[in-house]
């Protein structure tokens, strides 16, 4: 992850679906190879629910939140929950089509089902209205408009960029997915994944084979029961920015046994 100051502001580059090589399956199709940054800290234990209160289910809700809404995958940014507290308000560019602009209303609509605090999820028509942006197109397109993200767009079908401020609310981003190398199925899932990631949810996890999170190369293209639950929760009244794990554990303790 780089950082630079704009404005008071931190520009934090987070990169989802780093892509680097491709190779070749069985059926002679490209399956995009995924970059993993290991991380190098020492494992400690997790939160464990200790009153048997919680079934099954809503403690691999809290244990998948912690693995998925703390820090990115790329850089040494703290451990925390951070999410958006205005209007994520969306403006596409670039090469998009009726599928594509179809699936983005779709995602929309249901993220914004999921949403109980007061931000809501909208597309606008001007860049001048906007605080996040979509592009749909070749890296080379991207490259010139971005160049600092050119090279990262070249070896990636699929990234997004945050702004982030002093007090770990995002305020701000940028997105892009490649429509030239990536098919209609492949598109689908890193407009998904990469908008997705882009509210906070920003970690990647080989847990679920079904979940949008999945750090292995899919084209899930539905959020599981598991992904719902978890945009709900970060986006729940309840949940405050800048939680470590074990702030994080007591309040989804909390939200989950008073439902």
């Amino acid at each position: 992850m780089k950082c630079k100051i704009l404005s008071c502001t931190f520009f934090l580059v987070i990169m989802a679906s780093l892509i680097s090589s491709c190779s070749k399956s069985e059926e002679g199709t490209e399956i995009p190879v995924m970059e993993e940054q290991i991380d190098e800290e020492p494992i400690s234990e997790e939160p464990v629910d200790e009153s048997g209160e919680l079934t099954l289910f809503q403690r691999n809700t809290i244990s998948y939140f912690i693995d998925i809404a703390l820090g990115f995958e790329v850089g040494n940014a703290s451990k925390i929950t951070r999410k958006w507290v205005s209007e994520m308000k969306i403006y596409v560019r670039g090469n998009t089509t009726d599928e594509l602009q179809s699936e983005l209303d779709d995602i929309v609509q249901e993220i914004n089902s999921l949403i109980t605090d007061e931000i809501k999820l909208e597309i606008v028509d001007t860049k001048e209205a906007s605080n996040y942006e979509i592009f749909f197109g070749s890296y080379v397109e991207y490259g010139e408009l971005y160049p600092n993200l050119a090279e990262r767009a070249e070896r990636s079908w699929g990234i997004f960029t945050l702004d982030i401020n002093d007090d770990d609310q995002i305020v701000g981003g940028l997105m892009y997915v490649d429509t030239e190398r990536a098919n209609e199925a492949e598109e689908k899932h890193l407009l998904r994944e990469e908008l997705t990631q882009s509210l906070g949810l920003a970690q990647d996890s080989s847990q679920y084979e079904d979940s949008i999170f999945q750090i292995e190369w899919t084209t899930v293209t539905e959020y599981s029961e598991l992904d719902r639950e978890l945009i709900r929760l970060l986006y729940h009244p309840d949940m405050q920015i800048g939680l470590d794990k074990w702030q994080v554990d007591d309040v989804l303790k909390e939200i989950l046994l008073k439902e």
